[in-house]
């Protein structure tokens, strides 16, 4: 297997937007969940994988390995070595992008990152969302702009050379003056890979409860696309290539379509290429179908420890849901959907699957092709969810 996402369900505090498979105030749990993380890592293992067709763009990507959350970082360095001792009989870890998500409140300083750095952990992923303090209190995180900071500087001096920054855009009580004087700041850090999404008010969450009850205001539309729009160009300016709708990462001339630091493991994503996924309520795609795992952590561990994957649904997919995910998920890279690419993961050319419809598109300037792929233009990344819904 090439490419593993990992999920690591804790947290100190549940962010108040946030509608991951999270849990705060479990931290009683975490080492019978690490047991049976790499149980379930060692079954995986013992089954075996058919290869599917892959395009020369996808098997380009090295093996990948991906500890997402949840907040990693509360994890020793133990138990982080133990789980990517499981993963070695998956993925080979030599070679590797080896990404942890990290919340700034609670990366434990230069001894844990120097030691997460020894295991082989390549590629750090921040959290900080917001550099106003106000707002970051409202979003329930619990660090300050300062902390981030200083946490980004802590794992340069670890020897991290490749770090993103998570921010998210279109936050209550924020505007674009506001927006501007954030991007101004970030971009002098230096960071390798930035990745910004707008506000997504998700129900079942205090946000969007306060929201709905008018005690918070969020920008609108309008003001999020201006925001999305100064993003684009002041990143553009700083040296940064955006190279998905909502991914920068510092470019170089020689580095080709895609820039050196390019997420590795979320270019499988949009790649539609299969990975395994493991851990409570992660998604996993070996095609012809996707699985998700049981919910929560108590029911995980439980099944793993009865000797069978915890596996609470599993969806088959036709020919039909291969195509449309494979352009659904690559025309969000800025480079699109390669001719190549679709003939490779899908058996048919692009004009056979989708002709009308690509003709359609680029009669309403949402699309550009030339004879190599299919991409947004910049008008259409404006309205991508429309444009990806017709490929349905």
């Amino acid at each position: 297997m090439q490419h593993l996402y990992l999920h690591i369900p804790f947290c100190h505090r549940r962010c108040s937007y946030c509608d991951f498979n999270t849990y705060a105030n479990m931290e009683h749990r975490i080492e019978a969940y690490v047991e049976a993380l790499c149980a379930e890592l060692r079954m995986r293992a013992a089954q075996e994988h058919v290869p599917v067709p892959r395009s020369t763009e996808a098997a380009a990507l090295p093996p990948t390995i991906f500890f997402g959350g949840g907040t990693p970082t509360m994890l020793s360095l133990g138990q982080f070595e133990r789980i990517l001792e499981a993963a070695s009989a998956l993925v080979p870890l030599e070679g590797a992008e080896i990404t942890s998500e990290a919340n700034p409140g609670t990366v434990l300083g230069r001894d844990y990152l120097r030691g997460l750095r020894s295991l082989g952990v390549n590629r750090l992923s921040m959290g900080v969302q917001s550099l106003h303090d106000p707002t970051l209190r409202v979003l329930g995180r619990i660090h300050t702009a300062a902390e981030a900071r200083q946490s980004f500087e802590e794992a340069r001096e670890a020897g991290f050379t490749n770090l993103n920054l998570d921010f998210i855009f279109g936050l209550p009580g924020q505007d674009l003056a506001q927006w501007e004087a954030t991007l101004a700041a970030i971009t002098t850090w230096g960071a390798e890979h930035f990745s910004l999404y707008s506000l997504i008010l998700e129900e079942q969450t205090p946000l969007f409860a306060q929201v709905t009850a008018g005690n918070v205001v969020v920008p609108d539309d309008d003001a999020a696309a201006a925001m999305y729009e100064a993003a684009m160009m002041q990143f553009a300016a700083a040296g940064y290539q955006q190279y998905e709708i909502s991914n920068w990462a510092r470019s170089t001339p020689e580095d080709g379509r895609l820039p050196r630091y390019a997420c590795n493991h979320n270019l499988a994503y949009w790649l539609n290429s299969d990975y395994l996924a493991v851990g409570a309520g992660a998604h996993g795609h070996l095609y012809p179908r996707r699985y998700a795992n049981i919910l929560g952590i108590d029911a995980y561990i439980k099944a793993v420890a009865q000797g069978t994957l915890p596996v609470a649904t599993v969806t088959a997919l036709t020919p039909e849901d291969l195509r449309a995910e494979t352009m659904m998920m690559g025309l969000r890279l800025n480079q699109g959907v390669s001719q190549a690419h679709f003939m490779a993961r899908c058996g048919l050319g692009l004009d056979e699957a989708y002709g009308p419809t690509i003709a359609h598109l680029i009669d309403l300037g949402v699309l550009e092709s030339d004879a190599e792929r299919i991409r947004l233009t910049a008008r259409g990344r404006m309205v991508g969810n429309q444009v990806f819904a017709k490929f349905v």
